[in-house]
């Protein structure tokens, strides 16, 4: 296994270098000028001065140059100083990073304990009104709008029931740690930021369990007097979720990398929202760095994947 990790890890560096390559040359061939624009208006900036300060942020280098400078301290974990807040871009990700694990994580759970049972369900009822339901939410999933449902949500629970609130992480003047205040504010961006994985998961395992119910091994656990629960849970589910766990591959990041209209509905503090304004006010060390770090969670989400076939499917060995 410690091979395994190790050999992915190093097929992991083209991977990023090449990341960094496209992020770096989108980011600088992008229209704008980000000395000009945080100079506009200031009266008293000559345009020597304007040069000084690009040469301060190494912006009057050649491309390539910038490039290798910036991947040089990228390697020592140094993403460069912001060019809006002046402190260290990849210090100030991690910082905010964590708020948006907190519902791509939670988002996740959902998406598993609610779609992987519809799946199963629908699967065992097949043909009877709570499957054809199961198939409408999976189409009406992947249909709604994020931004549409996540106000219709506030509107609903926040503005009319007065049950949950409508935006933020914590009511003011609670304790950060307070989890249950924090849970109450998780819980419908979570919602919104997972029903498109719960109807996709509904419809993955509604035809997997399908097609292994179906299979010989299924009829001779039957014919063999085994409990339906049994062959259900045990022999038919278990191979049902290979592909559950490939659609996983990607997930966490993909959640990550998804939650900008979610945050912004629901004024989460997350990096989605960070990343865009930093994008807005070409902050480029910003832009760089949640790119990478987004990419790091990309790759280890493919190796957490990888792990998981082994623990579902035995035959599959990870060397």
């Amino acid at each position: 296994m410690r091979t395994f990790i190790l050999r992915r890890l190093i097929y992991a560096i083209p991977t990023l270098i090449g990341v960094s390559i496209i992020t770096f040359a989108i980011v600088r061939l992008s229209p704008g000028d980000p000395i000009r624009l945080y100079t506009f208006g200031a009266r008293d900036i000559t345009n020597e001065d304007i040069e000084a300060l690009r040469r301060v942020y190494g912006l009057d280098k050649a491309m390539p140059l910038q490039y290798i400078d910036w991947l040089s301290r990228v390697v020592r974990l140094d993403f460069g100083q912001s060019f809006i807040y002046h402190k260290d871009a990849g210090s100030l990700i991690l910082e905010i990073l964590p708020n948006t694990l907190q519902l791509a994580v939670v988002s996740l759970v959902l998406q598993i304990l609610i779609g992987v049972p519809l799946g199963v369900v629908a699967a065992l009822k097949r043909g009877s009104w709570v499957d054809g339901l199961v198939r409408v939410f999976g189409v009406a999933g992947h249909a709604i709008p994020a931004f549409w449902l996540g106000l219709v949500l506030i509107i609903v629970f926040a503005v009319q029931l007065r049950l949950l609130p409508s935006q933020g992480m914590l009511t003011v003047g609670r304790d950060q740690w307070d989890l249950f205040d924090r849970l109450k504010h998780m819980l419908l961006p979570a919602f919104v930021l997972s029903l498109t994985g719960i109807a996709n998961y509904s419809r993955i395992l509604r035809t997997e369990t399908l097609d292994v119910l179906g299979q010989d091994f299924v009829r001779t656990a039957h014919a063999k007097g085994l409990r339906e629960r049994t062959v259900v849970f045990v022999h038919a589910l278990r191979n049902a979720l290979i592909p559950v766990v490939t659609a996983l591959g990607g997930i966490l990041a993909a959640l990550v990398g998804g939650a900008l209209v979610v945050e912004t509905v629901f004024s989460w503090p997350g990096i989605g929202r960070f990343t865009f304004a930093a994008a807005i006010a070409k902050d480029y060390p910003i832009i760089q760095a949640g790119t990478m770090i987004a990419s790091v969670l990309l790759v280890v989400s493919y190796l957490l994947r990888d792990i998981a076939y082994a623990v579902v499917d035995p035959r599959i060995k990870v060397r």
